[in-house]
């Protein structure tokens, strides 16, 4: 189970789900021939766009745990552990663990948190009950990856002791980062872009080992596995132009991934504006041109186990 702030490389190039940036929850396979080091470089760079606001997220959740002492918090989906190591920042005294399928990621959080944060590889759904007690359990853009998404919830809503919170952070609005009109083809891309999305999303879901279709009301599937809902909130990620060059190096890799992903979704008008897009040395390239911003919107659904009688 890998993030996928979004939100995913790999499980992107699977399934055509580059929304979000942060997990994914199926097996992803060991193969060896998987460049593991691009795959985490991506995913930093995406948890680093959207920090601000898990930081801030994660603000509210302390503020949802008031009373309730937090010794240990599971980030359920962890990748290399860029929001795990924000979750150390705002609860210190817990202790943090990182949750993900890929032993490699998880080796990229140890390093990169400095014996901040713990972890615990878990291949899900069959190891939820290897994951332990928590106060606090995150998980981000990650249960919709597995096929059973209620159940999936109840068994992490299980993790938790007596006033502990889960924290959801699924879909939201689907990020923004060129105009309208980027002088390149016909107007609208990124809404075709979206609307590609949609359509492999839903594939996603449907052929997802054990899928359950069920209405996506996150607060009353938290009702619904034995939890208290208290309270959704959506944080904007608001980085405006210029990006910087690590951001505009994540657009280029999700910009290519969509490439490939969508080729046969897409008319050839499209496909010519994304190739601009995606030319290294062109200043129409997503790379050079002064009008790339990074706008979304990242949506957490919380709940809260009652409290010890």
């Amino acid at each position: 189970m890998t993030r996928h702030a979004d939100i995913h490389a790999h499980t992107h190039a699977q399934h055509g789900h580059a929304q979000h940036g942060h997990g994914h929850a199926h097996g992803h396979g060991q193969d060896a021939d998987f460049d593991w080091d691009a795959l985490a470089v991506h995913l930093e760079r995406e948890a680093e766009v959207q920090a601000p606001a898990v930081t801030e997220a994660a603000r509210w959740l302390g503020g949802l745990l008031d009373g309730t002492p937090v010794r240990r918090v599971l980030d359920v989906g962890s990748g290399p552990g860029v929001i795990a190591g924000l979750l150390a920042d705002a609860f210190p005294a817990a202790e943090v663990v990182a949750v993900d399928q890929s032993e490699a990621l998880l080796e990229r959080a140890r390093t990169r948190s400095a014996g901040r944060v713990a972890t615990h590889r878990a291949d899900l759904p069959e190891d939820f009950g290897t994951l332990g007690a928590a106060d606090l359990v995150w998980s981000g853009n990650a249960i919709h990856h597995l096929g059973d998404q209620q159940a999936a919830l109840t068994a992490l809503a299980a993790t938790l002791r007596p006033g502990g919170v889960l924290a959801v952070a699924e879909r939201g609005l689907p990020a923004r980062y060129l105009p309208r009109d980027l002088g390149l083809g016909r107007p609208g891309l990124q809404a075709r872009l979206d609307a590609a999305h949609e359509d492999t999303f839903t594939a996603m879901r449907e052929s997802a080992p054990g899928s359950v279709a069920v209405v996506e009301d996150w607060p009353a599937m938290l009702a619904a596995a034995g939890l208290v809902p208290s309270g959704t909130r959506t944080f904007l990620v608001d980085r405006p132009a210029p990006l910087d060059t690590s951001a505009r190096e994540f657009l280029h890799v999700q910009l290519t991934r969509r490439r490939e992903q969508f080729a046969d979704l897409l008319d050839a008008g499209d496909l010519a504006a994304l190739d601009a897009l995606l030319d290294r040395d062109a200043p129409t390239g997503i790379l050079t041109r002064p009008d790339a911003f990074y706008l979304a919107a990242l949506t957490v659904h919380t709940a809260r186990a009652a409290d010890a009688r």
